[in-house]
């Protein structure tokens, strides 16, 4: 097994959203090549100019070119703005190609997103090789933590357990109060909050289904 090496923390980015604004942080060091790649691919096969791509997500062109040419690192905030202009879920913009069949995830290499504050946090446990319709991701949300989640794509659901923690969810107007051990399921595609309001770090697992397969 190779040493372990140990990896640069990417710098949070400020988009139009001021310093609330949330940022993308990752183990792999290539992350703005990679959105930046699956941007100019999806913009290609939409026939899409930059322009039209900037006044469908409300992203600058310019922002728009330093992300596709690498020089820049997305926010969580820009990726989800953009995937939404494109109609695809979130990880379409972060998935890189992987030929194998069998794949083990180590931790260590895991794609971890956070928020600017550092409270929420989000590991992906799925590989991003294949269309897939599911997908499938650890929670992480500190004490007096908010996490206020964008709209997914139309008929997207989330089916979330707690492993550990109180976790308030906001939806439609409701909040549904899990501790562990408790789960639910609801349409993700509105406007959705998670909320720690214990004294404990919430554990949760998230399984999103789509309507469509993305890949």
């Amino acid at each position: 097994m190779a040493p372990r090496v140990a990896k640069k923390k990417t710098e949070a980015l400020e988009d139009q959203n001021g310093p609330g604004a949330e940022s993308a942080r990752t183990s792999d060091d290539n992350l703005g090549l990679v959105v930046g790649h699956n941007i100019k691919r999806l913009r290609s096969r939409l026939n899409l100019s930059l322009e039209s791509l900037a006044k469908l997500s409300g992203v600058s062109r310019a922002m728009l070119g330093q992300i596709e040419t690498g020089r820049s690192v997305p926010t969580i905030n820009v990726v989800w703005k953009i995937a939404c202009a494109f109609n695809v879920p979130f990880s379409t913009l972060i998935a890189t190609p992987n030929i194998d069949r069998v794949r083990v995830l180590p931790a260590d290499e895991a794609k971890i997103l956070t928020s600017s504050s550092g409270d929420f946090s989000s590991r992906a446990l799925f590989p991003f090789d294949g269309e897939r319709r599911t997908e499938f991701y650890e929670l992480r949300l500190k004490p007096g933590g908010i996490e206020a989640a964008h709209p997914h794509a139309l008929g997207t659901t989330e089916n979330l357990v707690v492993s550990k923690g109180v976790l308030d969810i906001d939806v439609d107007s409701s909040v549904k109060k899990l501790k562990a051990g408790d789960a639910i399921l609801f349409q993700a595609d509105r406007p959705h909050v998670y909320r720690n309001s214990g004294m404990e770090e919430v554990i949760a697992y998230l399984v999103m289904t789509y309507v469509e397969p993305t890949g």
